[in-house]
């Protein structure tokens, strides 16, 4: 159990051994020990045959299992913790984590039950279907309710509702989700470059960061979250009504009724590789070869497409003929 000592100015403190430290901070003793061994907790007072804790080693705990929970590693947190000892605090720096961490949208999350959701998609019980949406993430189980999901979502859930109401099958809408994912990962991985190099540098070329500059670097975390997506919005909305408007002149203007069939010429076989058949059959196994090297074929062909309906880039600069 803990104790409780006197201090130098005579008020008692907090004692603890370290199965009571474990106890109140929800570490187990070995992970306590391995703390020790990596310098992330003060050396605990000896006592006899005993090391005795104080409060200061259950707060150290509780940081460490929050700077965890935030993605941080324990060489970070080391270094963390380190500024922290040398009087460099870590108010700013928890707030930057708390800022980048904080939600990215006004979306709030939802709840839906398997009932509901079987009505939504075609009132027939889809357990693929679920586990797929389970794995994108657009459904969340709760633990202990096998009748019911978190969905972090509702617009992207109503989005894939309004999908299949129009046709689209459940596993077209999981495989473009998929695609879409990766593409919108990849912009938004290039934001953060981009605003990192020209903008965070300067806060964070150094590490740990300062209070004060992490401070600085929380508030322009605030100010830059909404620009992502807005100029992802404006972006979209210029090349779906581009695009739109080149598919229905071609549409329009073509002889007749528009027919899918019609547009491509018949298939052509195409021989490939042996060594290329063999490595997909031992990537995705032989009965799923066929469908998998058609299916890339069938991917290649629409972002060709989408490549030759693109406008060219200008890589003239623009000159300013006025005067």
């Amino acid at each position: 159990m803990s104790a409780a000592g006197p201090s130098a100015a005579g008020r008692t403190v907090a004692e603890y051994r370290i199965e009571d430290l474990a106890h109140a901070s929800g570490a187990t003793v070995r992970t306590i020990r391995a703390y020790q061994d990596r310098g992330l907790l003060p050396t605990p007072e000896r006592r006899g045959r005993s090391n005795v804790y104080r409060d200061t080693h259950l707060t150290r705990l509780r940081q460490i299992a929050d700077l965890l929970d935030r993605g941080y590693t324990l060489a970070s947190i080391k270094e963390l913790l380190e500024a922290w000892d040398t009087g460099r605090g870590l108010g700013g720096v928890l707030g930057l984590v708390a800022e980048v961490h904080g939600p990215w949208t006004d979306e709030r999350a939802d709840r839906i039950t398997r009932a509901d959701l079987e009505v939504r998609f075609g009132g027939h019980p889809d357990d693929e279907a679920i586990a797929e949406a389970v794995e994108l993430g657009v459904l969340e189980r709760i633990p202990g309710r096998d009748d019911e999901f978190l969905v972090p979502s509702p617009q992207e859930l109503a989005v894939a509702v309004e999908l299949y109401a129009a046709g689209v099958p459940l596993s077209a809408i999981s495989g473009h989700l998929w695609e879409l994912r990766g593409q919108v990962e990849q912009i938004a991985s290039r934001f953060l470059e981009f605003t990192t190099e020209h903008v965070f540098a300067r806060y964070l070329g150094h590490r740990p960061p300062t209070d004060a500059d992490a401070a600085e670097a929380a508030s322009m975390v605030r100010r830059l979250r909404p620009l992502a997506q807005q100029t992802v919005d404006a972006e979209l909305a210029r090349a779906m009504r581009t695009f739109a408007t080149r598919h229905l002149e071609h549409h329009l203007s073509a002889d007749g009724p528009f027919a899918p069939q019609s547009v491509a010429p018949p298939p052509m076989p195409v021989a490939l590789p042996i060594g290329t058949i063999t490595a997909v059959e031992r990537l995705v196994g032989r009965d799923k070869a066929a469908a998998f090297i058609a299916a890339a074929a069938e991917r290649e062909v629409q972002t060709r497409t989408l490549d030759t309906l693109a406008p060219p880039p200008v890589n003239s600069p623009i000159v300013d003929q006025k005067g």
